[in-house]
């Protein structure tokens, strides 16, 4: 494995945390269902974003080492 295909993993398992990491709160959020119904609809419309989001990361991460190696 080269040294920019180290770094690209790197860089997407950081990318990949700080999504779960917005994604966990937002679940947090809604499980305590302390705020109103509007706020809670936008936010699981986020969380749909968020993840389709994660899912595009590793796509992308998959084709760039695909091509790379």
């Amino acid at each position: 494995m080269n040294i920019p295909v180290v770094g690209l993993t790197i860089e997407t398992l950081g990318e990949i945390l700080l999504g779960l990491t917005v994604l966990f709160v937002h679940w947090h959020v809604i499980k305590e269902h302390k705020i109103d119904s509007d706020v809670l609809r936008t936010m699981k419309k986020e969380q749909i974003m968020g993840i389709t989001g994660l899912v595009l990361i590793i796509v992308g991460y998959l084709i760039q080492v695909y091509f790379r190696i």
